[in-house]
C-alpha cells in the first residue's frame, strides 16, 4: 500500500496542479503524503480507501489545501454574527473614506514633514487638529486605549500613589488587568471603598503627601446592579482639585457622537467626560468612535504634553496607516453625516424595520428553508453588554456543519451563530453589499456533500 503513493515530484507535475507556486505545492503535497502514510501504518486505511483517496479525489484535496495554505490570514470576511464590534473579526470595519486613506497612505506619504516649509514635525498633528476641533481638548494618539492608559499613568503618577475605587479594578480581555497596569507604570496602587460602594469622601480619606492623583476607570465590559453609588465625576473632580491634584480618566470604548444610539444611552460621551474637567481622559479609536485601532489622549495642552514628552509614547506611538485611517474616520465627524458613513455607528443606529427588510431579502435569495426570525444582537467589545439591540436573522437548518463550511468559504468566509440547531444570519451586521455575495456562498455550502 505504502508503494503505490505517488512522489512528491509525480505531484508536482500534474497539470491540475501546476498553477500553484512549487515551494507552496511540495509543502502541501509532503504533509498530505505523511498523513496518508501515518494512517497506512495505523491500521486506519485499508487498500480500497486508500485507493479512493487518489487519483481525481487526491487532486481536489490538493487544490482545496492549497487555496486554505496561499489565503491571507488577516482578510475579509462577512460578519452575520450581530456582535458590531466583534473583538474575534477586528472590531469596528472603517469607513470608505479611510480606507481609501490607508491605500494612499501605504505609499510614500507625509508622516514627519511640514510640506509648505520642509521642516521636520511631529506626526500626529493632523489628527491632534481635528481632535481639538471637535472636542476642543489637546490630544495624543498611540497604539491602543492600554497603551493610552499605561502612558497617562507613568506620566502623571510613577513613583507616587494613584487612588482609585475598588469597584473599577477591572480586567479586559487577554487578561489586561488594571492593577498590572499601574504597577507597570511606576504606581503605587491605593484602593477605596468597596466593590459596590465607593464615594468621594473615601478618596479624600486615602488623599496624603505621596498622592500623585485620582483615578477613575469606566467599567465597561460588566456591570454591578442593585446596592451600589459611584461619585459622580464633576463632583470627584472639583475634590480634587481643591487638593490640587489631577483626575486621570480611562473611558473605554470612546463614544464620540452625543445623540442617542439604541443601547447606548447610557454609554459615556468623550465630550461630557472632558467637559466635567479630568487632567487626561483616555479613550479607544476603533470600537465606538469606528475608527483604527488606537488610543486617544485628550486633556490640557500641558497634560498632553507631559505625556508626550514621556519616553514610552516613542514606543508606543501609532503608525503612518493607522493616523490616516483615523484622520478620515474624524474627518466625517467634523464634516459629513457620521450615522451614514461610519459603518459602525450606522450598523448601532439601524431600525429593527430595516434588519427585517433585509433579512427577507436575504431569505428570498436563498429560498427552500430560509425563515426570518426575530433575535437580539449587541454592540460587543464591552460597550453595553447588558443590554441587546432588537435584530431579525435568517435562520438555516444544518447547524454545525453549514458554519464550519461558511467559515471555509472563498474568498471571504462567513462568520454566523449557530443556536438551536440552526445557523443564524443577523442582518444588522450585514451590508446590503454583503446579500448576494453571502446567498452565493450558503446555496454552494448547502449543495456541497
Amino acid at each position: 500500500m505504502l508503494r503505490g503513493l505517488p512522489s512528491i515530484e509525480a505531484l508536482l507535475r500534474q497539470p491540475h496542479l501546476a498553477a500553484w507556486p512549487r515551494p507552496l505545492l511540495a509543502d502541501v503535497a509532503r504533509a498530505w503524503l505523511d498523513e496518508l502514510r501515518a494512517a497506512v501504518l495505523a491500521g486506519q486505511l485499508d487498500a480500497a480507501a486508500l485507493a479512493a483517496r487518489l487519483g481525481a479525489p487526491a487532486h481536489a484535496e490538493l487544490v482545496l489545501r492549497c487555496q486554505r495554505r496561499a489565503a491571507m490570514r488577516h482578510r475579509s470576511v462577512v460578519n452575520a454574527t450581530g456582535i458590531v464590534l466583534h473583538t474575534g473579526l477586528g472590531r469596528a470595519p472603517l469607513a470608505a473614506a479611510a480606507v481609501a486613506a490607508v491605500q494612499q497612505a501605504a505609499q510614500y506619504a507625509i508622516v514627519e514633514l511640514d510640506p509648505d516649509t520642509g521642516v521636520r514635525d511631529q506626526r500626529e498633528l493632523g489628527v491632534a487638529a481635528l481632535l481639538r476641533d471637535l472636542t476642543g481638548a489637546a490630544a495624543l494618539v498611540v497604539n491602543n486605549n492600554a497603551a493610552a492608559t499605561l502612558l497617562m499613568l507613568a506620566a502623571h503618577g510613577a513613583g507616587r500613589e494613584v487612588v482609585v475605587s475598588r469597584g473599577e479594578l477591572v480586567e479586559i480581555g487577554g487578561g489586561f488587568r488594571m492593577p498590572d497596569v499601574m504597577q507597570q507604570a511606576g504606581c503605587r496602587l491605593v484602593e477605596v471603598g468597596t466593590t459596590n460602594r465607593t464615594r468621594v469622601g473615601d478618596f479624600e480619606a486615602a488623599t496624603g503627601p505621596h498622592t500623585a492623583a485620582w483615578l477613575c476607570v469606566h467599567p465597561s465590559n460588566f456591570r454591578i446592579e442593585g446596592f451600589t453609588a459611584a461619585p459622580e465625576l464633576p463632583a470627584l473632580v472639583a475634590a480634587a482639585r481643591a487638593r490640587g491634584l489631577p483626575v486621570l480618566d480611562d473611558l473605554g470604548s470612546g463614544l464620540l457622537w452625543d445623540a442617542p444610539l439604541p443601547g447606548l444611552e447610557t454609554e459615556p460621551r468623550v465630550r461630557a467626560h472632558l467637559a466635567a474637567g479630568p487632567a487626561v481622559v483616555v479613550c479607544s479609536g476603533d470600537k465606538l468612535l469606528g475608527g483604527p485601532q488606537c488610543g486617544i489622549l485628550f486633556g490640557s495642552a500641558e497634560a498632553i504634553a507631559q505625556c508626550r514628552r514621556h519616553p514610552l509614547y516613542r514606543a508606543l506611538r501609532c503608525d503612518k496607516l493607522t493616523l490616516a485611517a483615523l484622520e478620515a474616520t474624524l474627518r466625517i465627524y467634523r464634516d459629513s453625516e457620521p450615522l451614514v458613513q461610519i459603518p459602525t455607528l450606522a450598523m448601532l443606529a439601524a431600525p429593527p424595520a430595516r434588519l427585517e427588510a433585509r433579512s427577507r431579502e436575504l431569505a428570498q435569495r436563498l429560498g427552500g428553508a430560509a425563515r426570518v426570525v426575530p433575535r437580539e444582537s449587541f454592540a460587543g467589545s464591552g460597550a453595553n453588554p447588558a443590554r441587546p439591540l432588537p435584530s431579525f436573522a435568517v435562520a438555516l437548518p444544518c447547524g454545525d456543519a453549514l458554519a464550519t463550511a461558511l467559515r471555509r468559504s472563498t474568498p471571504r468566509p462567513i462568520f454566523a451563530r449557530v443556536h438551536q440547531g440552526a445557523v443564524q444570519l443577523d442582518a444588522r451586521t450585514l451590508l446590503h453589499e454583503d446579500l448576494e455575495p453571502l446567498a452565493a456562498a450558503v446555496r454552494s455550502a448547502l449543495a456541497s456533500p
